[in-house]
């Protein structure tokens, strides 16, 4: 069987995540992927750490191992001619390649966009910046922290409007390479059509205000500014993180027929003067989880989790990272991975979010993935590979 992708080849000039991301993302695909790294010292990411795993003298970030599967290395210095010819021989069979460099860093170099485009009209290109390729603060290095304070999505996180915080992971980048793969789909799908290749722009900026969602409309269309407000949704009620006895849980009462569950299930009455409505609730929010803790004192949280899958209220518990791998929902849905590293040995890594199937039910997912590679690991097969015939 062949995956979606099993007909493209990726060059990947990207470092450190968003790029990698939108590539690992198209490798899980089926798409050829050849990373092409700095000599000496690879992706940025290959020295992000601790934790590192491996010997001393052979170290391997779990960083990179993060968004780096399914991928060939080859180091090269693109300011060298000689590796530069070998990139542009790559360019030649390429259809698609990946850049998150400062704007007119690729220009520098001798390998603009525009040139890359004629030399291959059939080349999609993917390049992702910080803040955007033009516009008053075009030019802006882009890292993930800034992103998210910049974007707005710091101040829609904490416990309190003094109180931002970042996402506990790097959203604005794994956004942008979301983003990426997604618009370099359609752009291969366009191909079909138009014969020819195209640019594809996107940044970290665009990706978290792409995500704004409902808050993005509560200040364009209401003139409301969303400010971070804790464990605990601004537009429905109650609809977060509840005390009981021994922890906590949380709950989702998104309807008026949940919150009638919710009331019968634990002797809260629904007539309660300021709770009748979500609206009344929302408004009444501090009243309204006063009301479902007193409700919540006297249960333990696993007996507490049972009672509200008894009673119809969509519930769950907050998992460590380390509970959520172990969890045999998890391992159901293909979401850990075994590879072969080359140096490593087996390696168990979290796998890709996609399953696929056919028109009878039956599962078409491919489970076989490639760990992610040492520095230069296939250089010399790749530059035996373009000595050959193009077709």
């Amino acid at each position: 069987m062949t995956k979606p992708l099993d007909d493209v080849l990726v060059v990947d000039l990207s470092r450190a995540l968003a790029g990698p991301q939108a590539t690992m993302m198209m490798g899980d695909l089926g798409a050829r992927i050849v990373k092409v790294e700095a000599r000496g010292h690879g992706d940025d990411t290959r020295g992000w750490g601790p934790p590192f795993v491996g010997p001393e003298d052979d170290r391997q970030s779990t960083y990179f191992l993060s968004a780096n599967r399914n991928k060939e290395s080859i180091a090269l210095d693109l300011k060298a001619d000689a590796d530069r010819e070998v990139l542009l021989r790559l360019v030649d069979r390429a259809d698609v390649l990946v850049e998150n460099f400062r704007t007119g860093v690729l220009e520098r170099l001798g390998l603009g966009i525009d040139s890359l485009l004629e030399r291959n009209p059939r080349l999609v290109v993917l390049s992702i910046t910080g803040f955007g390729h033009d516009g008053p603060e075009g030019g802006r290095a882009g890292y993930d922290q800034i992103a998210q304070g910049e974007a707005g999505l710091m101040s829609l996180t904490g416990s309190s409007p003094e109180d931002p915080q970042r996402v506990g992971v790097p959203i604005a980048d794994l956004l942008a390479g979301m983003y990426g793969a997604y618009g370099v789909l359609a752009a291969l799908h366009e191909r079909t059509t138009t014969g020819r290749g195209q640019v594809v722009r996107t940044s970290l900026l665009s990706a978290v205000v792409g995500v704004h969602g409902f808050q993005g409309t509560r200040w364009t269309v209401a003139g409301e500014v969303g400010r971070a407000q804790g464990n605990h949704h601004p537009s429905i009620s109650p609809y977060g993180l509840f005390h009981c006895r021994d922890g906590a849980v949380q709950i989702a009462v998104g309807s008026e027929g949940l919150w009638k569950r919710l009331c019968d299930g634990f002797d809260i009455d629904p007539a309660t003067p300021g709770l009748e409505t979500n609206g009344d609730r929302v408004a009444s929010r501090e009243r309204t989880i006063e009301v479902v803790e007193a409700a919540f004192a006297d249960w333990d949280a696993e007996a507490l989790l049972e009672r509200l899958a008894e009673v119809g209220v969509p519930a769950g518990k907050v998992r460590s990272l380390d509970e959520v791998y172990a969890w045999e929902q998890t391992r159901s849905q293909g979401l850990l991975i075994d590879v072969e590293h080359s140096s490593l040995g087996t390696l168990t890594l979290p796998g890709p979010p996609l399953r696929f199937f056919d028109a009878s039910g039956t599962e078409t997912t491919h489970r076989e993935h490639a760990a992610p590679p040492l520095l230069d690991e296939h250089g010399e097969r790749l530059r035996s590979w373009l000595e050959g015939p193009t077709a």
